[in-house]
Protein backbone atom coordinates (compact mmCIF):
# COMPACT_ATOMS: atom_id res chain seq x y z
CA UNK A 1 0.00 0.00 0.00
CA UNK A 2 1.26 3.68 -0.78
CA UNK A 3 2.40 5.76 1.90
CA UNK A 4 -0.30 9.17 1.79
CA UNK A 5 2.79 11.50 1.70
CA UNK A 6 1.73 14.75 3.01
CA UNK A 7 -0.86 16.20 5.80
CA UNK A 8 -0.91 19.81 6.17
CA UNK A 9 -1.81 20.73 9.77
CA UNK A 10 -3.21 23.93 11.00
CA UNK A 11 -2.24 25.23 7.79
CA UNK A 12 1.34 26.04 9.02
CA UNK A 13 3.01 22.54 9.82
CA UNK A 14 3.62 20.05 6.41
CA UNK A 15 4.00 16.45 8.15
CA UNK A 16 6.04 14.74 5.36
CA UNK A 17 6.06 10.86 5.23
CA UNK A 18 9.78 9.94 4.07
CA UNK A 19 10.24 6.18 3.03
CA UNK A 20 12.61 4.18 4.98
CA UNK A 21 13.72 0.45 3.94
CA UNK A 22 12.78 -0.80 7.29
CA UNK A 23 9.78 -1.99 9.12
CA UNK A 24 9.57 1.43 9.93
CA UNK A 25 8.27 2.00 6.47
CA UNK A 26 8.52 6.23 6.99
CA UNK A 27 9.99 8.90 9.36
CA UNK A 28 8.02 11.97 9.54
CA UNK A 29 9.17 15.24 8.57
CA UNK A 30 8.00 18.71 9.20
CA UNK A 31 8.12 21.48 7.01
CA UNK A 32 7.01 24.60 9.33
CA UNK A 33 5.87 28.12 7.73
CA UNK A 34 6.45 31.10 8.05
CA UNK A 35 6.86 34.64 6.58
CA UNK A 36 10.14 34.57 5.70
CA UNK A 37 10.96 30.77 4.37
CA UNK A 38 10.55 27.50 6.03
CA UNK A 39 11.97 25.48 8.90
CA UNK A 40 12.72 22.08 7.86
CA UNK A 41 12.50 19.15 10.94
CA UNK A 42 14.28 15.95 10.67
CA UNK A 43 14.08 15.48 6.66
CA UNK A 44 15.19 11.40 6.66
CA UNK A 45 17.04 8.84 5.47
CA UNK A 46 19.26 9.30 2.41
CA UNK A 47 18.15 7.26 -0.42
CA UNK A 48 17.65 7.33 -3.77
CA UNK A 49 13.40 7.43 -2.99
CA UNK A 50 13.51 9.88 -0.60
CA UNK A 51 15.25 12.40 -2.63
CA UNK A 52 12.21 12.05 -5.45
CA UNK A 53 9.42 12.45 -2.49
CA UNK A 54 11.13 15.74 -1.65
CA UNK A 55 11.41 16.87 -4.98
CA UNK A 56 8.11 16.28 -5.51
CA UNK A 57 6.44 17.68 -1.85
CA UNK A 58 8.13 21.23 -2.12
CA UNK A 59 7.24 21.16 -6.03
CA UNK A 60 3.45 19.89 -5.31
CA UNK A 61 3.56 22.92 -2.59
CA UNK A 62 4.92 25.47 -4.73
CA UNK A 63 8.24 25.69 -3.11
CA UNK A 64 12.16 25.21 -3.55
CA UNK A 65 14.88 24.38 -1.68
CA UNK A 66 15.79 27.85 -1.49
CA UNK A 67 12.89 28.25 0.88
CA UNK A 68 13.85 26.08 3.72
CA UNK A 69 15.81 28.49 5.93
CA UNK A 70 16.19 26.04 8.57
CA UNK A 71 17.13 22.69 9.26
CA UNK A 72 16.28 21.33 13.12
CA UNK A 73 17.11 17.55 14.20
CA UNK A 74 15.48 16.29 17.36
CA UNK A 75 18.83 13.80 16.89
CA UNK A 76 21.28 12.37 15.55
CA UNK A 77 19.99 8.85 14.48
CA UNK A 78 20.48 8.13 10.57
CA UNK A 79 16.50 7.72 9.53
CA UNK A 80 16.33 11.68 11.33
CA UNK A 81 19.73 13.19 10.05
CA UNK A 82 20.86 11.00 7.09
CA UNK A 83 19.22 13.51 4.14
CA UNK A 84 20.13 17.03 6.22
CA UNK A 85 23.76 17.36 4.28
CA UNK A 86 21.80 16.49 0.75
CA UNK A 87 19.30 19.33 1.66
CA UNK A 88 21.91 21.52 3.23
CA UNK A 89 23.60 21.72 0.05
CA UNK A 90 20.70 21.96 -2.18
CA UNK A 91 18.85 25.45 0.20
CA UNK A 92 22.13 27.02 1.93
CA UNK A 93 20.06 26.46 5.23
CA UNK A 94 21.93 25.92 8.79
CA UNK A 95 21.57 22.29 10.26
CA UNK A 96 20.83 22.72 13.79
CA UNK A 97 21.62 19.61 16.18
CA UNK A 98 23.09 18.90 19.76
CA UNK A 99 26.55 18.88 20.63
CA UNK A 100 26.16 15.67 22.29
CA UNK A 101 24.02 14.20 18.76
CA UNK A 102 27.17 15.90 17.09
CA UNK A 103 29.98 14.13 18.77
CA UNK A 104 27.59 10.82 18.09
CA UNK A 105 27.57 11.57 14.48
CA UNK A 106 31.46 11.93 14.57
CA UNK A 107 31.96 8.11 16.38
CA UNK A 108 29.25 6.63 13.51
CA UNK A 109 30.50 7.96 10.96
CA UNK A 110 33.58 10.16 11.08
CA UNK A 111 37.74 8.84 10.68
CA UNK A 112 37.43 5.72 10.94
CA UNK A 113 34.01 5.16 12.87
CA UNK A 114 35.28 4.37 16.19
CA UNK A 115 31.34 3.36 17.51
CA UNK A 116 31.48 0.83 14.94
CA UNK A 117 34.92 -1.65 16.75
CA UNK A 118 33.28 -0.41 20.38
CA UNK A 119 30.19 -1.63 19.49
CA UNK A 120 30.91 -5.12 17.91
CA UNK A 121 33.14 -5.66 21.36
CA UNK A 122 30.14 -4.59 23.41
CA UNK A 123 28.43 -6.92 21.65
CA UNK A 124 31.09 -10.00 21.59
CA UNK A 125 31.46 -9.63 25.83
CA UNK A 126 27.57 -9.83 25.73
CA UNK A 127 27.74 -12.97 23.94
CA UNK A 128 27.17 -12.73 20.59
CA UNK A 129 27.72 -15.10 17.98
CA UNK A 130 31.30 -14.60 16.16
CA UNK A 131 29.71 -15.67 13.22
CA UNK A 132 27.12 -12.52 13.61
CA UNK A 133 29.87 -10.49 14.46
CA UNK A 134 31.32 -10.02 10.20
CA UNK A 135 27.94 -9.50 9.10
CA UNK A 136 27.07 -7.09 11.65
CA UNK A 137 30.43 -5.07 10.74
CA UNK A 138 29.20 -4.79 7.27
CA UNK A 139 25.62 -3.97 8.28
CA UNK A 140 27.05 -0.80 9.81
CA UNK A 141 29.35 0.45 7.57
CA UNK A 142 26.26 0.14 5.44
CA UNK A 143 24.54 3.24 7.02
CA UNK A 144 27.73 5.70 5.44
CA UNK A 145 26.03 6.37 2.52
CA UNK A 146 22.54 6.84 3.91
CA UNK A 147 24.03 9.87 5.54
CA UNK A 148 26.37 10.90 3.11
CA UNK A 149 27.20 14.03 2.58
CA UNK A 150 27.97 15.24 5.98
CA UNK A 151 26.26 18.62 6.86
CA UNK A 152 28.16 21.32 8.42
CA UNK A 153 26.12 21.84 11.63
CA UNK A 154 25.68 24.77 14.19
CA UNK A 155 24.84 23.83 17.72
CA UNK A 156 21.74 23.95 19.63
CA UNK A 157 21.49 23.03 23.13
CA UNK A 158 18.90 22.44 25.78
CA UNK A 159 17.22 25.68 27.09
CA UNK A 160 17.45 27.31 23.65
CA UNK A 161 14.73 28.97 22.19
CA UNK A 162 14.28 27.77 18.58
CA UNK A 163 12.52 29.59 15.95
CA UNK A 164 9.93 27.14 13.92
CA UNK A 165 8.06 29.27 10.97
CA UNK A 166 6.95 32.33 13.00
CA UNK A 167 6.97 31.09 16.35
CA UNK A 168 9.70 30.26 19.04
CA UNK A 169 9.82 27.04 20.76
CA UNK A 170 11.92 25.67 24.15
CA UNK A 171 14.37 23.20 22.91
CA UNK A 172 13.61 20.63 26.43
CA UNK A 173 16.49 17.80 26.43
CA UNK A 174 15.03 14.27 26.83
CA UNK A 175 17.75 11.65 26.92
CA UNK A 176 17.35 7.89 26.56
CA UNK A 177 16.50 6.91 22.94
CA UNK A 178 19.42 9.05 22.05
CA UNK A 179 22.39 11.22 23.24
CA UNK A 180 21.33 14.39 22.93
CA UNK A 181 18.05 14.20 22.08
CA UNK A 182 15.96 17.16 21.76
CA UNK A 183 11.98 17.69 21.73
CA UNK A 184 10.50 21.28 21.18
CA UNK A 185 7.64 22.92 23.08
CA UNK A 186 5.23 26.10 22.51
CA UNK A 187 3.66 26.16 25.41
CA UNK A 188 1.29 29.34 24.25
CA UNK A 189 0.18 26.81 21.21
CA UNK A 190 0.86 23.46 23.54
CA UNK A 191 2.11 22.20 20.14
CA UNK A 192 4.83 19.21 21.03
CA UNK A 193 7.47 18.27 18.60
CA UNK A 194 8.90 15.39 20.14
CA UNK A 195 11.17 13.31 17.47
CA UNK A 196 11.35 9.41 19.08
CA UNK A 197 11.29 10.51 22.68
CA UNK A 198 7.42 9.96 22.59
CA UNK A 199 5.52 7.75 20.28
CA UNK A 200 1.90 7.07 20.14
CA UNK A 201 1.83 3.30 18.87
CA UNK A 202 5.23 2.26 19.09
CA UNK A 203 7.90 2.09 21.82
CA UNK A 204 11.22 4.22 21.11
CA UNK A 205 14.66 2.06 21.53
CA UNK A 206 16.61 2.34 24.24
CA UNK A 207 20.18 1.55 23.45
CA UNK A 208 23.13 1.03 25.30
CA UNK A 209 26.02 2.29 23.47
CA UNK A 210 29.81 2.21 24.64
CA UNK A 211 32.34 5.18 25.50
CA UNK A 212 30.43 6.97 28.39
CA UNK A 213 28.01 8.59 26.66
CA UNK A 214 25.24 7.47 28.82
CA UNK A 215 25.86 4.80 31.70
CA UNK A 216 22.40 4.39 32.08
CA UNK A 217 20.52 5.54 28.99
CA UNK A 218 16.67 3.44 30.40
CA UNK A 219 17.20 5.35 33.80
CA UNK A 220 17.86 8.59 31.23
CA UNK A 221 14.88 7.70 29.27
CA UNK A 222 12.14 7.14 32.55
CA UNK A 223 13.27 10.14 34.04
CA UNK A 224 13.00 12.25 31.25
CA UNK A 225 9.60 10.39 30.31
CA UNK A 226 8.41 11.62 34.02
CA UNK A 227 9.38 15.09 33.14
CA UNK A 228 7.95 15.83 29.70
CA UNK A 229 5.16 13.80 30.93
CA UNK A 230 3.99 17.08 33.06
CA UNK A 231 4.21 19.40 30.35
CA UNK A 232 0.69 19.91 28.52
CA UNK A 233 0.29 19.23 25.11
CA UNK A 234 -2.38 19.61 22.80
CA UNK A 235 -0.77 18.08 19.59
CA UNK A 236 2.36 16.41 19.77
CA UNK A 237 4.27 15.89 16.54
CA UNK A 238 6.28 12.62 16.89
CA UNK A 239 9.14 11.61 14.37
CA UNK A 240 7.16 7.92 13.52
CA UNK A 241 3.31 7.18 12.96
CA UNK A 242 0.75 10.33 13.46
CA UNK A 243 -0.03 13.00 15.32
CA UNK A 244 -1.48 12.47 18.59
CA UNK A 245 -3.59 14.14 21.42
CA UNK A 246 -3.11 11.83 24.57
CA UNK A 247 0.73 13.28 25.33
CA UNK A 248 0.38 12.24 29.60
CA UNK A 249 -1.17 9.46 28.97
CA UNK A 250 1.16 7.98 26.33
CA UNK A 251 4.40 8.68 28.09
CA UNK A 252 2.80 6.66 31.36
CA UNK A 253 2.59 3.64 28.90
CA UNK A 254 5.56 3.50 27.77
CA UNK A 255 6.78 3.70 31.39
CA UNK A 256 5.20 0.65 32.17
CA UNK A 257 6.29 -0.87 29.58
CA UNK A 258 9.35 -0.94 30.11
CA UNK A 259 8.54 -1.81 33.73
CA UNK A 260 7.02 -5.20 32.41
CA UNK A 261 9.80 -5.92 30.33
CA UNK A 262 12.04 -5.49 33.57
CA UNK A 263 9.75 -8.34 34.99
CA UNK A 264 10.20 -10.63 31.81
CA UNK A 265 14.33 -10.39 32.00
CA UNK A 266 14.22 -11.04 36.02
CA UNK A 267 12.33 -14.22 35.06
CA UNK A 268 14.76 -15.35 32.43
CA UNK A 269 17.52 -14.49 34.79
CA UNK A 270 16.51 -16.97 37.09
CA UNK A 271 19.89 -18.68 35.94
CA UNK A 272 22.75 -17.39 34.41
CA UNK A 273 22.59 -15.86 30.82
CA UNK A 274 24.01 -13.62 28.76
CA UNK A 275 22.66 -10.35 27.66
CA UNK A 276 22.57 -12.38 23.65
CA UNK A 277 20.74 -15.14 25.58
CA UNK A 278 18.26 -12.63 26.98
CA UNK A 279 17.97 -10.95 23.64
CA UNK A 280 16.77 -14.10 21.90
CA UNK A 281 14.33 -15.33 24.93
CA UNK A 282 12.73 -11.99 24.60
CA UNK A 283 12.94 -11.16 20.67
CA UNK A 284 13.35 -14.24 19.41
CA UNK A 285 15.64 -15.71 16.84
CA UNK A 286 14.29 -14.14 13.60
CA UNK A 287 15.32 -10.67 13.32
CA UNK A 288 17.15 -9.33 10.31
CA UNK A 289 20.30 -7.98 11.12
CA UNK A 290 19.37 -4.26 11.18
CA UNK A 291 16.65 -5.28 14.39
CA UNK A 292 19.00 -7.73 16.10
CA UNK A 293 21.38 -4.67 16.70
CA UNK A 294 18.82 -2.49 18.34
CA UNK A 295 17.38 -5.75 20.04
CA UNK A 296 20.56 -6.40 21.56
CA UNK A 297 21.77 -2.97 22.52
CA UNK A 298 18.03 -2.48 24.25
CA UNK A 299 18.37 -5.60 25.88
CA UNK A 300 21.48 -4.60 27.39
CA UNK A 301 20.42 -1.20 28.06
CA UNK A 302 17.56 -3.07 30.64
CA UNK A 303 20.12 -5.43 31.94
CA UNK A 304 22.39 -2.40 33.15
CA UNK A 305 19.58 -0.69 34.48
CA UNK A 306 18.94 -3.82 36.22
CA UNK A 307 21.88 -4.14 37.92
CA UNK A 308 22.69 -0.27 38.85
CA UNK A 309 19.09 -0.85 40.51
CA UNK A 310 20.34 -3.85 42.26
CA UNK A 311 17.75 -6.22 40.75
CA UNK A 312 20.45 -8.56 39.03
CA UNK A 313 24.20 -9.12 39.54
CA UNK A 314 26.80 -9.84 36.85
CA UNK A 315 29.69 -11.90 36.70
CA UNK A 316 32.65 -12.21 33.95
CA UNK A 317 32.95 -15.81 32.53
CA UNK A 318 36.97 -16.95 31.50
CA UNK A 319 35.82 -17.29 27.83
CA UNK A 320 35.43 -12.50 28.30
CA UNK A 321 31.39 -12.95 28.56
CA UNK A 322 29.25 -11.40 31.07
CA UNK A 323 26.49 -13.17 32.80
CA UNK A 324 23.87 -11.92 34.42
CA UNK A 325 21.22 -13.25 37.27
CA UNK A 326 18.34 -11.99 39.12
CA UNK A 327 19.34 -11.77 42.76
Amino acid sequence: MAIQTVHIHNETIIQVKVPLPFPLRWVNSYLIRGEDGLTLIDPGLHTEEAEAVWQSVLAGQGFRFADIRDIVLTHHHPDHYGLAGWMQERSGAPVRLSSAGLGQVRRLWGAGQPMTEALLELFRRHGMDEALLVPMREHMDGFVAAVSPQPEVSLLEPGQRVRLGDRDYEAIHTPGHAAGHLVFYDAEERIMFCGDHVLPQITPNVSYLPGGIDENPLGSFLRSLEDIGRYPVAKAYPGHREPFERFAERTGEIIAHHHQRIEQMRRILSAPQSGFAVCRAMFGDKLSLHQLRFALSETIAHLIYMEQSGMVRSVDTESGVILYQAG
